[in-house]
């Protein structure tokens, strides 16, 4: 069911609602006041169906605790212990009194944000934009030239090697087998234990032939793990629909080689979506999850540099063969035709209007004012680093490759907001100083007569 509409603020006679308990010129409430919390509501309405189940979480609550989870980089667990502590969360979140339980179950985040999709949830970014507009961070000439880039958004996985990956498969199979009370000829769980540490004492030691051997052997017993596995549920059609998924994890990573490429190859077995991705860089040569795209404004705005679009790229594809659809998602977003973008020359051969798109170096058409511009397509650079090393792009936790979809988005919108937060908190500050300033200059004057 839809959620239900707050009823109407009543004043309570022994409890002070939260517009008097906190500070009016906290950022946390200026900036409740400026983002405009029906548009979500509005959006979001028709995905629930009147009638069916109970009503469902305020759709402020649900978007307040996704923003200020990724404004300051938090899980959902701690985002919800944060909503217990602090009235300006809670008043963010659209409380008018202070709450003393939590209103939801945590695991209500991770279906809420199933339910509305990365689609949909690229509201959140269009609306962390129009607030900033509103607040005067940022004017709409600034989103008519953007800086668009791709980085690696690194999925929450272990770094994969053939020893892990086979003694996984051993663990998840055995449980399995226990929970559907399946007698196993043999488990391997001992063995494959030991085999996996002994691989990974050879490897580092340089003895890589011995460590080869040992892997072989791993896989033989996978092999012999999974077969008898396949006999045993051979007649039972229950434990053969909880055995399909994992059966044919085991089946691909049997079938894969070290030197095998492709979408095929598998780099964990609970999140077969990633993919391995070499960005040249020294410190990580390769690295495990998705490619994303990223859109920024060229010009720093008064509040500084917002991200206009954030899209996750599955596939790994060549750089040049997602611009046009990423200056399609940012016009969208913003609302404003891009006038031109700067990138660097991995896009060559890119599927965009050539007219419009300025590659790194190039010097053909190139006037003073877009040499200007094009100096500044290195600053998405630190964009990229705090969207990771603050927010959640660094490291996904999300399931899925809908949950890599969903986390761009939102560490996009996590981005914005702490920029907004900054400038709200600095636009204070500057005002405060100059009112100092004005009554310091008015008080020498004060109790003086005035001339005649």
């Amino acid at each position: 069911m839809p959620p239900k509409s707050p009823p109407p603020e009543q004043p309570e006679l022994f409890r002070s609602s939260l517009a008097n308990l906190v500070d009016p010129k906290h950022p946390l409430v200026r900036l409740a006041g400026l983002i405009d919390w029906r548009r979500f509501a509005e959006a979001f309405g028709p995905l629930y169906r009147d009638g069916v189940g109970r009503p469902g979480l305020p759709t402020r609550l649900m978007a307040g605790l996704h923003l200020l989870k990724h404004m300051d980089g938090l899980s959902d667990d701690a985002v919800c212990a944060r909503y217990l502590d602090s009235p300006y969360v809670q008043l963010f979140c659209g409380e008018t009194q202070f709450q003393h339980a939590l209103p939801l179950d945590r695991s209500s985040m991770t279906r809420w944000r199933g339910r509305i999709g990365p689609e949909r949830l690229e509201l959140l970014l269009a609306e962390t934009l129009a607030t900033a507009q509103r607040a005067g961070a940022v004017e709409p000439k600034h989103f008519e030239r953007v800086t668009i880039d791709t980085t690696v958004q690194p999925k929450a996985v272990t770094h994969p090697t053939d020893s892990k990956l086979l003694r996984r498969g051993v663990e998840i199979l055995v449980r399995l087998a226990r929970r559907h009370a399946i007698p196993l000829r043999q488990s391997y769980t001992r063995l494959s234990r030991h085999a996996r540490r002994d691989a990974a004492r050879l490897s580092h030691r340089g003895r890589h032939r011995e460590a080869e051997r040992v892997v072989r052997r791993m896989r033989t017993w996978l092999g012999r793990l999974a077969r008898d596995v396949g006999r045993k549920i051979a007649e039972n059609p229950a434990a053969q629909a909880a055995f399909a998924a994992p059966l044919a994890l085991v089946q691909r990573l049997l079938r894969q080689r070290r030197d095998d490429r492709g979408p095929e190859k598998l780099y964990s077995l609970h999140a077969p979506e990633v993919e391995c991705i070499g960005k040249g860089k020294a410190q990580s040569r390769y690295e495990f999850g998705v490619k994303v795209s990223i859109a920024t404004t060229n010009a720093t705005a008064p509040g500084g540099q917002f991200v206009l679009g954030a899209r996750a790229l599955p596939g790994n594809p060549y750089d040049g063969h997602t611009l046009a659809a990423q200056i399609a998602q940012t016009e969208w977003i913003t609302g404003v035709a891009v006038a031109r973008a700067y990138v660097d020359r991995g896009y060559r051969g890119h599927d965009a209007d050539k007219a419009r798109v300025f590659l790194s170096g190039q010097k053909r058409g190139v006037t003073p004012t877009i040499r200007r511009e094009l100096r500044r397509r290195n600053a998405i650079e630190p964009v990229i680093g705090h969207a990771k090393a603050d927010g959640h792009l660094g490291r996904n936790f999300l399931r899925s490759a809908v949950g890599d979809a969903v986390n761009v988005v939102l560490a996009a919108a996590g981005h914005n907001l702490r920029l907004l937060r900054a400038w709200l908190a600095r636009l204070f500050a500057v005002l405060f100083t100059l009112l100092v300033a004005a009554r310091q200059t008015a008080a020498p004057h004060q109790g003086q007569p005035a001339a005649a």
